[in-house]
């Protein structure tokens, strides 16, 4: 068997796999949103079945758009997620570039301390964050969350960057700078259009849990004009009673977005995750 007809089945397999990963993975999605368009009774009796003419009802919408600012809510996630990928994306990329590209003393250690991030969950410093964050006068404010969230997201982005960056061409970059291009001209011009697959895979995985995080809004942020989407639906579960109509219609929306920028980038995220695998 060539090696082409080979690579060709690997991908094609890698695609499938990908694919059938991808219908597991959206159905609990789908029954969110199906759901949020039912009444109390159909949701507990029948939740798999899609609504009909007697159980179809949009009470759940009605009361997330009515009980709270959920608009603020959802541009504040918005805000917060999209802000923060950029940084992580921007600083992730330049730091990755740097030790991949130049050699130099502790380039390694370097390399291992800024990935120690992987290992090392941030919410173990949650208290010497909320302190600083006091210090500052930062509580309460969407600029905390981005900073956080950016410092989440750089190990991650570190790591897959610099393995992407160093497949790219030295003699393109040499090419580059006997053309008289600086440092940052070959790296926004000639590196990060070739490691766009690889900078996909990081937003996504950077977005998700940005998007779906309850922790650092309920500490950092808990206002009302700061409130995220995941925060701004607990309003919606108590203690003895919780409106699951309401819950998963607000969840249903907050979904939208994240499968928006899926689809914006999954081209982009399967190439970067199949690169290695159908060489």
């Amino acid at each position: 068997m060539s090696k082409a007809r080979t690579s060709h089945l690997r991908s094609a397999s890698v695609h499938l796999a990908l694919g059938a990963y991808t219908l597991i993975a959206l159905f609990p999605v789908f029954l969110t949103i199906v759901n949020s368009f039912k009444n109390r009774n159909a949701i507990f009796r029948a939740p798999l079945q899609l609504p009909g003419p007697e159980s179809f009802s949009l009470i759940g919408y009605q009361t997330v758009l009515k009980q709270g600012d959920f608009i603020g809510y959802f541009s504040n996630s918005l805000t917060v997620t999209c802000v923060s990928i950029f940084f992580v994306l921007l600083f992730g990329a330049m730091a990755a570039f740097a030790l991949s590209e130049y050699r130099f003393k502790g380039n390694t250690l370097m390399g291992l301390y800024l990935s120690l991030g992987i290992m090392i969950p941030i919410r173990l410093g949650t208290v010497a964050i909320l302190q600083g964050m006091v210090a500052t006068g930062l509580v309460n404010t969407l600029t905390a969350l981005i900073l956080v969230y950016t410092a989440q997201g750089l190990p991650l982005a570190v790591f897959i960057l610099s393995e992407f960056m160093r497949t790219v061409s030295d003699d393109l970059k040499n090419a580059g700078r006997i053309d008289g291009l600086s440092e940052y001209a070959i790296f926004f011009r000639l590196v990060l259009p070739l490691v766009r697959p690889a900078m996909a895979t990081v937003a996504v995985f950077t977005m998700i849990p940005i998007w779906n995080d309850l922790w650092f809004p309920l500490i950092l942020a808990p206002a009302e004009a700061t409130k995220t989407v995941t925060l701004g639906s607990q309003v919606f579960i108590g203690q003895f009673v919780t409106d699951w109509n309401a819950v998963l219609s607000a969840l249903s929306l907050a979904i939208f977005p994240v499968l928006v920028l899926y689809m914006i980038f999954s081209r982009q995220l399967i190439r970067g995750i199949t690169s290695g695998a159908v060489k």
